[in-house]
C-alpha cells in the first residue's frame, strides 16, 4: 500500500498554543477518523489499511418505463427518520439533456429499501403515475443534486437546495421546502465556470461557515483531457467565488467521473468523498458477452471503481489510499462502463452501521442501486498484525475526561494506550505498563488503566498517544 501525506491548508487544521507548547493539534471533543494522517506522528509494524465495504442486496431495482439503463446521479439525504432517494430516470442511451431525461424521487424508513411515492406531478410515458419531481426543462434540470441545508437559521422554504445543469448555459440553483415541490431560485444560471456532464454538489461546511459546491472540470497531461474536479464556494448559494482546481498530491492523474464529496456527519471537518473511478478503454466484457447479457453496445468497453478521497476543507484532496474502496466484483455485468457510480452521501442505517450505495448493471437489463455497509466510522484503520506494531500520535490537546476509541481486535489481539508528554516522556499513571489491554471490537469504548478510564488532569495539556497493538485496528477517536 502506498501513502500520501499532503499539505492541508490552515483553515483545516486546529492548531494553536497549549499549556506546555505550541504546536499541538487541538481536539476537544471532536471525533477524528484514521482515513489520513492528519493525527500521526509515526507507524512502526503498523500500516494505513482501507475498509472492505460488506455487499448487501439491492436497495431498488430501477425498472419502470421512466427509469431504465442510464438512470444514474444518485443522492441519499437521511431526514430525521426518513430516508429519501433522488435519482436520474433515463430509458434511452444517449438522450439526456432531453425531455426522455426526468428526475425521481423516492423514499425509505430504514435505508435499505426504498419505495416510489406516485406523485403525479408530470406526465411521464403517459402516466401520471409516477414518482418523477422534474421533467420537461432540459438542461436545467439534468444531473439533479440535492442537499438538505444544515446552515443555521436557513429559511424553511429553502430547507432543500440542490444544482442542476450541464455545460450549457451553466448550473441553475433550485430550493424546496418538503424536498418534493422544487423551484428555481433565480432564472439565469448561478455557476457557469465548468464542464458539469455529471453530478455537481454542494453541502453548507459547518467548519469553513460556506456553501461549497464540487464540479466537473477537464484538465490537460500530456496532451491528454482527465476528468477533474474543482471547487468553489458561496455564502448565499447564489453567488460563488472564482473556482479553484482541487489537488491530489503526487497521485497519478486519473478520470473521476463523480467526486461524491460530503461533511461525515459524525466528524462533519472531515469530507469524505466516494469518487467514480473512470478507466477508458479498459475492456474485460467480450462482444459475445455484451450481447448475451443485453448491454448497450457503446457501453462495454470501459470500466469503473470507487476511491475513497479525503479533504479537511480547502482545495486538497488526501489520496491516503490509490487502492480500490469498491472493485467492480464478481460477474463481468460489474464490468462496463459507468458502472460501480457511488450515490452522494453515506447515511447511518443501524446502531452501528453505515450504508452507501452505487448504480449496478449500467446499459443492461436490471440496472438497480446496491447498498453496501460499514461499520460506523470504519472507512480505515490504524492495522497491526500478529506481529505487533505502534502508533505514536503527533502533540494534541483534548476537553473532556475520557479517550474513547473504535477498534476491533482478534481474540488474541488486544491494544494498551500509553499518554506521553509532548516531549515523548510517559506520564505517570497513564503509562504502557499501567494500560488495561483493550480486546473485543467496539463502536466507542474508554480506554483504562490501573487507576481509570479519567484522564481530565491532562485535559488543555500538549500530550501524544502511544497505541501498542496486535492483531488489532484503530478506526477512530474521540475525547469526551
Amino acid at each position: 500500500m502506498i501513502t500520501r501525506r499532503l499539505f492541508l491548508g490552515a483553515s483545516a487544521v486546529a492548531m494553536a498554543p497549549s499549556a506546555h507548547g505550541a504546536g499541538a493539534l487541538v481536539l476537544g471533543t471532536r471525533r477524528e477518523l484514521f482515513v489520513d494522517r492528519y493525527l500521526i506522528e509515526r507507524l512502526s509494524g503498523a500500516t494505513l489499511r482501507l475498509a472492505a465495504p460488506r455487499r448487501e442486496d439491492p436497495a431498488m431495482v430501477l425498472d419502470r418505463a421512466w427509469e431504465g439503463q442510464f438512470s444514474n446521479y444518485v443522492t441519499v439525504i437521511r431526514d430525521g427518520g426518513e430516508y429519501r432517494l433522488y435519482y436520474r430516470g433515463l430509458p434511452d442511451a444517449g438522450k439526456d439533456l432531453s425531455t426522455s431525461e426526468v428526475t425521481c424521487y423516492a423514499t425509505s424508513k430504514d435505508g435499505k429499501h426504498f419505495t416510489r411515492p406516485e406523485l403525479g406531478l408530470y406526465e411521464v410515458q403517459g402516466t401520471r403515475k409516477n414518482n418523477v419531481i422534474l421533467a420537461g426543462t432540459p438542461p436545467f434540470q439534468s444531473n439533479f443534486s440535492p442537499m438538505l441545508d444544515t446552515r443555521p437559521g436557513v429559511k424553511e422554504e429553502q430547507r432543500f437546495k440542490a444544482l442542476a445543469g450541464s455545460v450549457k448555459p451553466g448550473l441553475a440553483a433550485y430550493q424546496s421546502a418538503d424536498g418534493i415541490h422544487w423551484k428555481k431560485m433565480r432564472e439565469e444560471p448561478v455557476f457557469t465556470a465548468g464542464v458539469f456532464d455529471s453530478q455537481n454538489l454542494a453541502f453548507w461546511s459547518e467548519t469553513e461557515q460556506k456553501y461549497v459546491m464540487y464540479f466537473r472540470t477537464f484538465k490537460r497531461f500530456n496532451g491528454k483531457g482527465v476528468r477533474w474536479i474543482s471547487r468553489t464556494t458561496s455564502d448565499d448559494f447564489v453567488h460563488w467565488a472564482a473556482p479553484d482546481d482541487m489537488t491530489f498530491g503526487d497521485a497519478p492523474p486519473e478520470h473521476m467521473y463523480v467526486n461524491q464529496t460530503h461533511p461525515y456527519y459524525r466528524a462533519p471537518h472531515i469530507y469524505i468523498a466516494l469518487a467514480a473511478r473512470f478507466m477508458p478503454g479498459r475492456q474485460v466484457m467480450s462482444d459475445e458477452e455484451a450481447k448475451s447479457l443485453g448491454v448497450n453496445p457503446g457501453y462495454y468497453k470501459d470500466c469503473a471503481d470507487a476511491v475513497l478521497l479525503t479533504s479537511r476543507g480547502g482545495t486538497a484532496y488526501d489520496r491516503t489510499f490509490l487502492e480500490a474502496f469498491l472493485r467492480p466484483g464478481l460477474g463481468v455485468e460489474n464490468w462496463v462502463s459507468r458502472n460501480n457510480y457511488p450515490a452522494l452521501n453515506t447515511v447511518e442505517t443501524g446502531k452501528d452501521e453505515i450504508s452507501l450505495y452505487t448504480l449496478s448493471n449500467y446499459g443492461q437489463p436490471g440496472t438497480h442501486l446496491r447498498r453496501y455497509s460499514l461499520g460506523m466510522d470504519r472507512f480505515a484503520s490504524v492495522n497491526a498484525g500478529y506481529g505487533g506494531g505502534e502508533l505514536l500520535t503527533k502533540a494534541v490537546t483534548f476537553s473532556g475526561s475520557r479517550l474513547l476509541l473504535n477498534y476491533s481486535t482478534s481474540a488474541p489481539g488486544g491494544i494498551r494506550t500509553e499518554i506521553q508528554d509532548e516531549g515523548g516522556t510517559p506520564i505517570p499513571g497513564f503509562t504502557l505498563a499501567d494500560s488495561v489491554e483493550l480486546i473485543g471490537d467496539q463502536i466507542e469504548r474508554a480506554v483504562r488503566w490501573k487507576a481509570g478510564s479519567d484522564v481530565s488532569s491532562l485535559a488543555g495539556k500538549a500530550v501524544r498517544l502511544r497505541m501498542v497493538m496486535k492483531d488489532a485496528d484503530v478506526f477512530a477517536l474521540r475525547f469526551g
